[in-house]
């Protein structure tokens, strides 16, 4: 039985991966490199920063200055407070679930705890926001799921994770959890994942 509920953030709870993305094209452009932000969004979601900038690096043949990362940080908060939405349905469905909800994001804590003031969703989850970049794990490593099952206190056979990239699908299902995949624009086929949503109103079917 599912007995806690463990979210990715960025184009789960929030609708950021564009924008997300757009700041990356926007900082690329600096180094003569064009690459559109759907174009990124479709190669790299659900990636490590670090690990995709060594890609476009090598790809380009280019060599980022130190404060890139940090300069586009600054500037994906800039986009956040203009344009950050919740994903459609996301609120109802939080408020509609009772079961206790954490978020294990890939994204620096200060970056998620952004996401979800500025979209009106941090009070769903009364702190519990466990991130890559503190537990040291990336996925497709399942680290930071195991890491958020234990400081939920359950098991993870009783944990689902809500998900919107395979790669974080293989995260949930390497740490012995229900995985589930929201799928908004039919972007996957359904053999990525067997739990599959097309929009937040289907959750609750699926996690009981």
């Amino acid at each position: 039985m599912i007995k806690c509920i463990i979210f990715d953030c960025d184009g789960t709870l929030v609708d950021s991966e564009y924008l997300c993305n757009l700041g990356l094209e926007i900082k690329l452009r600096d180094y003569g490199v064009e690459s559109s932000a759907i174009e990124l969004m479709g190669r790299f979601r659900g990636g490590k920063l670090a690990t995709i900038l060594e890609v476009i690096e090598a790809e380009h043949q280019i060599k980022l200055e130190e404060d890139f990362v940090s300069s586009y940080r600054a500037l994906v908060d800039e986009l956040f407070e203009k344009d950050l939405k919740p994903c459609e349905g996301v609120n109802a469905a939080l408020t509609e679930i009772g079961l206790l909800k954490c978020v294990a994001s890939g994204g620096p804590l200060e970056k998620v705890n952004k996401a979800l003031s500025v979209s009106g969703l941090a009070e769903h989850f009364n702190g519990k926001i466990f991130s890559s970049y503190v537990v040291g794990s990336w996925k497709p490593d399942p680290g930071i799921f195991l890491h958020a099952a234990r400081e939920m206190g359950f098991p993870p056979s009783e944990c689902a994770v809500v998900e919107d990239s395979p790669v974080g699908v293989s995260a949930a299902k390497s740490a012995g959890m229900r995985p589930i995949l929201y799928d908004s624009n039919n972007t996957y086929d359904q053999t990525v994942c067997p739990h599959t949503i097309k929009h937040m109103r289907e959750l609750q079917n699926t996690i009981t």
